[in-house]
Parts: C-alpha cells; structure tokens; sequence
C-alpha cells in the first residue's frame, strides 16, 4: 500500500467510499482479456467523493514495478459502480526512460560531421542583428556608416564564451605543449603568428607554421611550441679528419 500511495498523482483528503473500493473485480475485469497480465490487487486510493481508484500488480514482461490503475465511481444513492479510466503507471521500482533532452543541449564540441545540418537558434544568445555594433573598432565605424553587413554578428557574450573556450583549450597557454616549449618561444612573438583583427585579436591569432600542430588553428599570444620562428640551433661543424700516411709498405718502382 505504500507504494500505491506514492503512486498517486495527489494527495487526497476525500472519504474511501465503501461500496467503489469493494468493486475489486470490476476494476480488474476493465483492465485485460488476459488476466495473467494483471497481478495482485495492491490496494484502493479515495481520488474524490464516490471515485476510488484501484491498484493492480502488473504483470507484463518487462514491466516489472509498474501498476495497473482502474478508476471507479457511482452516482449519489446508487449501489451501481462504473469504470472510469484505465492506465499504467510507474512504481517506485519501474525502470523508466530518460528524461527528454533537447537536442541543442544534447550537442558536445566537434559533433558537427560532413554533411550535418545544424540549425541555430532564432535567440541564441551568442548573436546579436547585425545592425548592431559588433564591438571590433575595425570594422564598426564603417559597417554603421554604409549600412551593410551580416544578419547577425557575434554578440559580447558569444565572444566572451569563444575567448574563454580557447584560451583553456588545447591552443592556450596551459597545453601541454605550450608547457613544454621554451619560456621565450610564445606566440606574439613568433614570425608565423597571424593576429586576428578586431577585439579578439588582443589576445588571439592564428598559426601559420606547417610543422606545428597548430597550424590553421587559433592559438592564445602566449601560447607556445617547439616551433617558435627564433628558436635557433647552432650548427656544429666537424672538422676533416688529417690525412694518415701508411709507410710501412713501400712499392719499388
């Protein structure tokens, strides 16, 4: 009974009518043809004045911990019970599904593939219309005046959320392999850094060096690698080794 009590969808302070909750079998003859799927009567919740609802173990395979639950009333001075609905229900041990998840906070970094669509949302709060001031000095001053531009440009909060998922991504200055270059050897220093305009670029760029494996990618000013354009390495030059004369045989001639 202290199963079917949490069941319930609301407690109730209504009065258990009598003769409702002793219609056990007319609430389980509304349930199936097959009565093996129905179980145990596990007990009778008062819902309202003369509506009850019955309880019943269900017995389906691959439903073990759920209920079955009947809905039983009568008319006032009437010994004639009637069904009112029928369902199944969850207990307290069903296995149940997942919650739904929408699928915009289902998305992780890099799921996007070949071919893939992906829809952004009309309030993203990333973007912001384009008849706005986009926050990059460069190009405000002239995209106001003219008129012209995208739809939507990114927004002060789109970029902040891009700076900080790059400066504590694998092109930062934490990377392993930034910590493992030469204290010296950072980027805004490197003759292959490219710096990106606008208010990203005081902290950010792009690599421009075949070798590294940043190449293409955005890297923080003070990030690092072992490929930093000034790091030199002296060239060592091994001196001929002296001409050795053999006298110990001698050729007549």
């Amino acid at each position: 009974m202290a199963d079917v009590t949490r069941t319930a969808t609301r407690p109730s302070t209504a009065k258990l009518d009598q003769v409702c909750a002793a219609a056990v079998d007319i609430a389980r003859s509304a349930l199936t043809e097959d009565p093996a799927h129905v179980g145990a009567h596990l007990g009778a919740v008062a819902e309202g004045d003369r509506v009850v609802t019955h309880y019943f173990a269900c017995d389906l395979p691959g439903y073990k911990g759920w209920q079955w639950a009947v809905t039983v009333t009568r008319i006032p001075r009437s010994k004639h019970v009637t069904v009112c609905e029928s369902v199944l229900l969850p207990g307290s041990e069903a296995l149940l599904a997942p919650g739904w998840i929408p699928w915009h906070e289902r998305l992780h970094p890099g799921d996007l593939g070949v071919g893939d669509l992906l829809p952004t949302p009309a309030e993203d709060d990333r973007l912001t219309p384009g008849y706005m001031l986009s926050g990059d000095p460069a190009i405000d001053d002239e995209v106001w005046e003219l008129g012209l531009g995208r739809p939507r440009v990114l927004s002060p909060a789109g970029r902040a959320d891009a700076a900080e998922r790059w400066y504590e991504g694998d092109h930062g200055p934490d990377a392993p392999i930034s910590a493992a270059a030469p204290k010296a050897a950072r980027c805004f220093s490197c003759g292959f850094y490219l710096q990106l305009a606008g208010a990203l670029g005081r902290v950010f760029g792009v690599c421009s060096n075949v070798y590294t494996p940043d190449d293409g990618r955005v890297v923080s000013r003070d990030h690092g690698c072992g490929g930093h354009s000034e790091i030199l390495i002296e060239e060592t030059t091994i001196p001929a080794p002296p001409t050795v004369y053999d006298d110990s045989e001698i050729d007549e001639v």
